[in-house]
C-alpha cells in the first residue's frame, strides 16, 4: 500500500430541512388550523482515529465528502428526517489543519478518538410553530440553515516512542530489522528507506516500545533537498532520537561531520527539536578493529563535546543492539514515571513538544511560501506589493480612512 501522509479535501455538512406550511383538511373541521411540521438537520461530518489504519492513501483521489441533508417537513406536524453524520476514519497521529486560516482544528492521537470538523445545518421550522391567539393562521415558515463547509489539510505524524536520525546508508533500516519484526528495504545506495517504517521492540514480557525507521536526512533536506521537509516532521512525535553515524564509510567521510550535518538541519527545521533528547549510536563497528573503534569513538566524543549516551554497534551482526534496546527501554520506563510524578517535569515536556509542532509548520508554510513566489516568476529579493511596511527609501505613506 502506498504511503500517504499528506492530502487535501473538502467536507460539506448536509443542509438543514426546510420547515412545511400546512393546514388541517378534514371533513368537517373546516378550520383545521396549522400542521406544518419542522425540517431536520443536516448531517455532521466527523473525522475519528482508526489504529487499523497507517495511511491517508484512501483521501488521494476521492477528496470531496458531502454529510445527507435533513428533509424538509410535511404536513399532518410530520417532522423531516434528520440527516445521517459521516464518520470518516483517519489513522492515529493525524493532524486536522483549515486550509483557509492554517488554523490546527485538532490532533486525532488516541484510538477511537473523534473530532467535529463540519457541523450539520439546523432546522427550519414549520408554520405550527408561529400559530398563537392572534395568529391562527399562520403562513411563516424558516429555511433550514447551510451545512459547514470546509476545506482541510490532514497531516500524517507517525506515532512512535524512539525515531532513527541520521545520513543515507547509516544503517537505520539494518537496525530496525535487527531489534524488530520490521522489513524495510536494505540495499547499498542510499535513499533505500522512501517511507517511515515501523517496528515494535519486544524487550521482554510485557515491555516493548514502537520505533520508526524515518529516511535518511542530507544536507539542505531542512530547505527542502532530497525528501526535504516531508518525513523531518515524523521526528516531532518521537519522546527519544538515536542518531545514527557509520564509522567506517566507504568514502572516508568524517562520522563527526555527519553528525553537524543532520545537527544543522535539525535546527533549521525547528531549533526546539534539537533540545529533544538523542543518544549517539556508532553504527558498523564490525568492519574495524577493536582498537580502531576505541580510537573512532574518542575523537568523535572529544571533538563533538557529547555528553550524552554514546553506543556502540553493528547492526548487521546484531552485536549492541539488544543492550541498546534494553536501555531505551529503561530510559523510557524512567521518563513515563517522572513525568507522573513530577508535575513541573511533565509541564517542561509539553511546552517543548508544543514548541516543535509550531516551529516545525511555520517553517514548512515558509517553504511553501517560497516555493509559490518562485512558481509565480517572483525572486526571493524581489518585492511582491503585497507587505504592509513602507519600504525605507520611499515617501512617507499615510493611510486616511
Amino acid at each position: 500500500m502506498k504511503f500517504v501522509d499528506e492530502v487535501s479535501i473538502t467536507v460539506k455538512a448536509g443542509d438543514g430541512g426546510n420547515g412545511c406550511m400546512s393546514f388541517r383538511r378534514e371533513k368537517f373541521i373546516p378550520k383545521g388550523g396549522p400542521d406544518g411540521g419542522d425540517g431536520g438537520d443536516g448531517g455532521s461530518i466527523y473525522l475519528e482515529a482508526d489504529p487499523n489504519l497507517n495511511t491517508l492513501v484512501d483521501y488521494r483521489y476521492t477528496r470531496r465528502f458531502n454529510a445527507q441533508r435533513g428533509e424538509n417537513g410535511r404536513g399532518s406536524d410530520c417532522t423531516g428526517a434528520k440527516g445521517e453524520d459521516m464518520v470518516l476514519r483517519v489513522p492515529v497521529g493525524t493532524t486536522v489543519v483549515d486550509a483557509g486560516t492554517q488554523e490546527i482544528i485538532g490532533d486525532l492521537t488516541e484510538p477511537g478518538q473523534r473530532l467535529l470538523v463540519a457541523q450539520g445545518g439546523f432546522h427550519g421550522l414549520g408554520n405550527t410553530r408561529f400559530k398563537s391567539s392572534v395568529n391562527r393562521a399562520p403562513r411563516q415558515t424558516t429555511q433550514g440553515s447551510l451545512g459547514e463547509l470546509r476545506d482541510l489539510k490532514l497531516e500524517l505524524k507517525v506515532l512512535a516512542d524512539v525515531g532513527l536520525l541520521g545520513l543515507p546508508n547509516a544503517g537505520k533500516s539494518t537496525f530496525i530489522r535487527a531489534v524488530s519484526a520490521a522489513k524495510p528495504k536494505v540495499a547499498d545506495y542510499p535513499f533505500t528507506t522512501m517511507v517511515p517504517n515501523l517496528g515494535v521492540v519486544d524487550v521482554g514480557q510485557m515491555r516493548s516500545f514502537v520505533i520508526a525507521d524515518i529516511p535518511g536526512v542530507i544536507a539542505g533536506a531542512a530547505e527542502g533537498a532530497g525528501l526535504g521537509t516531508r518525513f523531518l516532521k515524523h521526528l516531532s512525535r518521537t519522546r527519544l532520537l538515536l542518531h545514527l553515524v557509520d564509522m567506517a564509510p566507504l568514502d572516508q567521510s568524517d562520522p563527526v561531520e555527519a553528525v553537524e550535518t543532520i545537527v544543522h538541519e535539525l535546527g533549521k527545521f525547528s531549533p526546539a527539536l534539537t533540545l529533544r533528547e538523542r543518544w549517539l549510536v556508532l553504527n558498523k563497528c564490525d568492519q574495524l578493529l577493536e582498537d580502531e573503534q576505541q580510537a573512532i569513538l574518542d575523537d568523535v566524543v572529544e571533538r563533538l563535546e557529547w555528553e550524552g549516551p554514546v553506543f556502540v554497534i553493528s547492526a548487521s551482526e546484531r552485536q549492541g543492539t539488544d543492550e541498546l534496546a534494553k536501555a531505551v527501554m529503561n530510559w523510557l520506563d524512567e521518563r513515563e514515571l517522572r513525568m507522573q510524578e513530577d508535575e513541573e517535569y511533565a509541564a517542561e515536556v509539553a511546552e517543548l513538544d508544543r514548541r516543535i509542532e509550531e516551529e516545525a509548520r511555520a517553517h514548512i508554510q515558509e517553504l511553501d511560501y517560497r516555493k509559490a513566489r518562485r512558481k509565480a516568476g517572483i525572486s526571493d529579493d524581489e518585492d511582491d506589493d503585497f507587505d504592509d511596511e513602507d519600504d525605507e527609501d520611499g515617501p512617507e505613506i499615510i493611510y486616511v480612512r
